[in-house]
């Protein structure tokens, strides 16, 4: 892991700074999908990575960047301070849901509510943050019924919860029963009577 992490500090600060970003997104990532992510942060992320294919750091193949070995991935990862990570995840999930309602893109909902519940309630800067985020799972949670993934949808659903704020009931009632509501269903559907 030394070896990578040295190969990856021996990069421009720009170069490393998209590695960061890309590794945020697991082992590979469509370019298409990281075009976007491009045009929503306003960072030269595409021509950075270029650099690291080059290098050997990635690899670019049938549209995807692969890192060249998951230890590459974990050190890029690695690079992120531990304080700096859920807002790193956050951030990228915010902007990725300002995508979802034009958009329509199953994919982009999906990545957008898993960066966010990666980030966690803590990361949230704003009160209406906290809405935007339990909605996003609720619509998250419903897409995977539709694919009867009900342990997915059942994660779904419980982090939205987790990031309800306190009074829910009276400020966002239909919100929170639909979240509950619809978590119980999955718990049932799972054989968890328990949660």
């Amino acid at each position: 892991a030394m070896f990578f992490t040295n190969s990856i500090e021996a990069l421009s600060e720009d170069v490393k700074a998209s590695l960061c970003v890309l590794s945020c997104f697991g082992s590979s990532t469509k370019t298409a999908f990281m075009k976007t992510l491009e045009r929503l942060l306003h960072k030269n992320l595409l021509n950075n990575l270029d650099i690291a294919v080059e290098d050997g750091l990635l690899d670019k193949k049938d549209g995807r960047y692969h890192f060249s070995h998951d230890r590459i991935q974990e050190a890029a990862y690695n690079m992120i301070a531990i304080l700096d990570q859920g807002r790193f995840h956050f951030s990228y999930g915010m902007a990725l849901a300002s995508l979802v309602a034009g958009e329509g893109d199953d994919s982009i909902l999906l990545t957008a509510a898993n960066q966010l519940n990666l980030a966690g309630p803590e990361a949230v800067q704003e009160k209406s943050q906290n809405v935007i985020v339990a909605n996003l799972n609720l619509q998250a949670g419903k897409k995977a019924m539709e694919m009867s993934d009900f342990v997915l949808a059942y994660s779904y659903f419980d982090n939205g919860i987790s990031f309800l704020r306190k009074k829910h009931w009276e400020e966002h009632y239909k919100l929170s029963l639909e979240l509950f509501d619809l978590a119980a269903k999955c718990a049932l559907t799972n054989g968890d009577i328990v949660s």
